[in-house]
């Protein structure tokens, strides 16, 4: 089916766009002489409302007969041929409508040329019409694409550092590097659980955070502590899977293990109007100066969250304090409408 005849709001939009046609039709027809210009406008009005309809047809052609050199003949032919039948088709319409209306008939001759020219017309629009489509297509799946390119660098990035950690605690503490092999398995079996899911429920992701937090308490023990402010009705709210990840990863990597002391991670997350609001802060060691720019993992939510929400999102990443903040802002989206969203 037609996509303007899928819907009724753009059907009367493109009656209506007929309107200035048909005024034209009928200057045309009242200029070439032998009828006044109500008496045109009369016939022409449901000769014109037909012919709107018979000039959809293009979008059909335009997609079985696509632009191509090597084919240009068949096209100038086919194109040809049915702007002919289709002009025909407006002096028979115009002719039934004069005699049944029993008003005076406009000039066919003038009609006949108009009419080759608006279907004509309309076979260029539907083949730019079409090519909008197939460039809307192919953003899309290049931003998919890049989306699960993305995604799949996560965990490769933090199976690095999660046996890097294993390794250092094995030569001093066997006991607790079994304990993190254990809580490692789970995490990955929780992650990589998810399949090919692109959005989950937020409480859900923030479960995944937490799992691998547990590893990483394997590791140090005390001296990480997190702390959690969530309000529940962020739970069901939409958010790209593992998004959290590198968060939490890099708050470990570039907050808590650089303080002999350790440091706390706090993740916070509410709703603000229509939008969901995530932070995490970690402290870092003022001797050491903060990172002036995004490493890998903060630049991979920073695109994934422009991929999938475009100017909708707010990131914002920065040290203040003594702390480390990364704050994350999108719409909050039931993940079966996320799921739709394009």
């Amino acid at each position: 089916m037609h996509p303007i005849l899928a819907s009724r709001r753009r059907l009367l939009l493109y009656l209506g766009a007929w309107a200035p046609v048909l005024a034209l039709l009928t200057y045309v027809s009242w200029m070439a002489g032998g009828v006044t210009w109500w008496g045109a406008a009369e016939v022409l009005t449901p000769a014109c409302a037909l012919f709107a309809f018979d000039c959809l047809s293009p979008w059909y052609i335009a997609r079985t007969r696509p632009l191509r050199l090597s084919s240009l003949m068949e096209l100038i032919f086919t194109w040809g041929a049915a702007a002919v039948a289709s002009s025909l088709l407006l002096i028979g319409l115009v002719w039934l409508a004069a005699a049944a209306l029993r008003q005076t008939r406009p000039q066919l001759g003038p009609l006949f040329g108009m009419g080759v020219v608006l279907y004509l017309l309309s076979a260029g629009v539907h083949y730019a019409a079409l090519a909008a489509e197939a460039s809307r297509e192919a953003r899309t799946l290049a931003r998919d694409a890049e989306l699960q390119a993305l995604r799949m660098q996560i965990n490769p990035h933090f199976l690095f550092n999660s046996l890097h950690s294993i390794a250092a605690l094995a030569v001093n503490d066997g006991a607790r590097a079994r304990e993190m092999c254990i809580r490692l398995s789970d995490f990955l079996r929780s992650s990589l659980g998810q399949g090919g899911r692109e959005n989950i429920p937020l409480g859900e992701e923030l479960a995944l955070a937490r799992g691998y937090l547990e590893v990483e308490q394997v590791r140090f023990g005390d001296r990480l502590r997190v702390e959690e402010e969530i309000e529940a009705a962020c739970s069901e709210c939409a958010i790209p899977v593992l998004l959290l990840q590198p968060l939490v990863e890099n708050a470990i990597k570039h907050g808590v293990a650089g303080m002999l002391e350790g440091g706390a991670i706090r993740l916070a997350v509410k709703r603000v109007g229509n939008d969901v609001a995530i932070m995490v802060e970690n402290a870092f060691d003022p001797d050491m100066p903060p990172p002036r720019k995004l490493g890998i993992g903060l630049a991979q939510v920073q695109r994934r969250l422009q991929l999938r929400y475009g100017e909708d999102a707010v990131f914002d990443a920065g040290a203040a304090d003594g702390v480390y903040r990364v704050v994350l802002r999108f719409p909050c989206e039931s993940p079966m409408a996320s799921s739709k969203r394009t």
